[in-house]
């Protein structure tokens, strides 16, 4: 096992990329005067920042230390969250994007509201602050507070994660959503750089292709699985995943605020193709460096205090000299506070735009901020609190996918019947909704309290959101239709695709979302034929 210590050089690389991130916090600060501003980065961003910050914000909470881990413990199936995204992206840029921007929305619950009611806009809001809180921001610290123990035993764990906390909280708390994109850009040239280093250094250690395969087997080096395997079985990836990845890239906060923050719907659908490419080259410099640990440390779990979420950051201490080190550390660190500064103003945003304004709606953009920066240091105080709690659960990542397919399906329902099925009501929504979580709330007493029987998480999800549709569409046959004139702006209609068609045009191809999601979905072919 490596030495867990670092030289002077690499606290001096690490010190002076914590001062520059709060700089940048405390710059973007002096232009953050409305709402606007502060949430929705003056509705002003630009391609590159939105996709750079998607893929930061995402890579943070799983995959530097999340991915390598299951990748080292089941195989690289685990990559198939990854390339699903690709697609899930492609849906998202053709389908929902454009009704998100025409509705000039702050919140994905606030896109509830103008598609059904009130009803269901706080329901999901409420949810959507607990799942901000306790699955993303605090799997985040949890993934943090892994590394400094590794580096530091003698530290406590709270204590570690209680700095980190601080450290993203801080200029997130100054700078709103701009000074969160701008440090998620940094940090995610950061990250790809680490991780491929990583990955060069470890299989240039392995030696070669054949001695890393002699390690493993076929099955570990498959991305679709058997029935009866037990980390993501062939029905749950076709059933199970997309599900959970449309809620996380098209309902999310998230996600989707960065979104809501672009300058035109050109730049919004960029963006997120640009994460849904980049995303399909995790298999390389994410996942493999787990295949690649099992030549090198194929003793890794009989180690004490050991377990495969440590795999990364073996890799980097072992692998790499003093001041590299310290840069690949920063990109280690770059990955855990992209998703805590992103979690953290997007629960912000939620509180004070779908509850405090409208309490209040006369209150000053001074004061919508202010609420928004407390609200965002309170909430960085509870996950702190509750990350310690995530040690109890098998992995980081099951912790992170399991919890998801009890609570996302029947807000899934909602979007997807509300865009596409314009007889959708609003009582119905509300009613799928509520009746998918009290199923959601007996099958996990069923299964995790009472052990009346054993479901897989990724069957769960698909179960949850026929429950939910069937329930929305009985509810929606029952009473009364919406007006089409209220909700014209908010459905999918093959007019608007012709419509569309038309004033693409004259655009170049290679600014064509359409060709740009072909693309896409060709790689994301190739990459499945591959490794089938």
């Amino acid at each position: 096992m490596p030495d867990f210590s670092l030289d002077t050089i690499d606290f001096v690389t690490i010190g002076i990329y914590i001062i520059a991130i709060m700089a940048i916090g405390i710059w973007v600060s002096r232009k953050t005067e409305t709402s606007d501003d502060y949430f929705l980065a003056g509705r002003s961003l630009t391609w590159f920042f939105i996709g750079s910050s998607l893929l930061a914000s995402n890579i943070s909470s799983s995959s530097l230390i999340g991915m390598a881990g299951s990748a080292y413990k089941s195989g690289i199936s685990v990559y198939n969250y990854e390339w699903m995204a690709g697609l899930i992206l492609v849906v998202f840029a053709v389908f929902f994007i454009p009704f998100y921007l025409k509705s000039r929305v702050f919140t994905m619950p606030e896109f509830l509201e103008r598609r059904f009611d009130s009803r269901s806009r706080y329901y999901f809001s409420g949810m959507t602050i607990v799942g901000n809180i306790f699955i993303d921001t605090a799997g985040s610290l949890y993934a943090g507070g892994l590394v400094i123990q590794l580096l530091y035993p003698e530290v406590p764990f709270v204590l570690s994660v209680t700095a980190l906390a601080l450290i993203a909280g801080l200029y997130t708390i100054v700078g709103g959503l701009k000074a969160v994109v701008y440090t998620d850009a940094i940090q995610a040239v950061l990250l790809i750089f680490g991780a491929t280093l990583i990955t060069i250094l470890a299989f240039t250690e392995v030696g070669s292709w054949e001695t890393a395969m002699a390690a493993t087997t076929a099955e570990m080096m498959s991305l679709v699985k058997p029935v009866t395997d037990d980390f993501l079985p062939w029905p749950g990836l076709l059933f199970g995943v997309p599900l959970l990845g449309f809620y996380f890239w098209c309902t999310n906060q998230f996600m989707v605020q960065r979104v809501l923050g672009a300058k035109d719907i050109n730049n919004a659908r960029w963006g997120a193709l640009f994460a849904g490419f980049m995303k399909l080259f995790v298999i390389f410099i994410m996942v493999f460096p787990g295949i690649f640990a099992l030549t090198l440390y194929p003793s890794l779990p009989a180690e004490p205090g050991y377990t495969p979420d440590l795999v990364f950051p073996v890799l980097l201490f072992d692998l790499l000299p003093a001041g590299i080190r310290g840069i690949i550390l920063v990109a280690l660190i770059a990955a855990i506070m992209s998703s805590i500064d992103s979690t953290l103003n997007s629960a912000s945003t939620l509180v004070t735009m779908d509850f405090a304004k409208k309490l209040k709606p006369d209150m000053s953009q001074k004061k919508l901020v202010l609420t928004g920066r407390i609200v965002t240091l309170l909430f960085m105080i509870i996950s702190a609190t509750w990350a310690p709690m995530i040690r109890n659960f098998p992995s980081l990542w099951e912790y992170l996918q399991s919890v998801l397919a009890y609570q996302a399906p029947p807000f899934v329902a909602a979007f997807v019947l509300g865009v596409f099925w314009k007889r959708t009501t609003d009582s119905g929504a509300f009613y799928g909704i509520l009746g998918g979580h009290i199923t959601s709330f007996i099958l996990f007493l069923m299964i995790n309290v009472f052990g009346v029987f054993d479901l897989h998480f990724l069957y769960v999800a698909p179960v949850l959101l026929v429950v939910s549709l069937l329930i929305m569409v009985v509810v929606s046959n029952m009473t009364e239709a919406p007006s089409f004139e209220k909700i014209k702006d908010l459905v999918w209609t093959r007019e608007l695709f012709a419509s569309e068609s038309e004033e693409l045009k004259g655009m170049p191809w290679f600014k064509n979302y359409r060709y740009q999601s072909i693309i896409i979905l060709v790689l994301t072919a190739v990459i499945i034929g591959t490794f089938w």
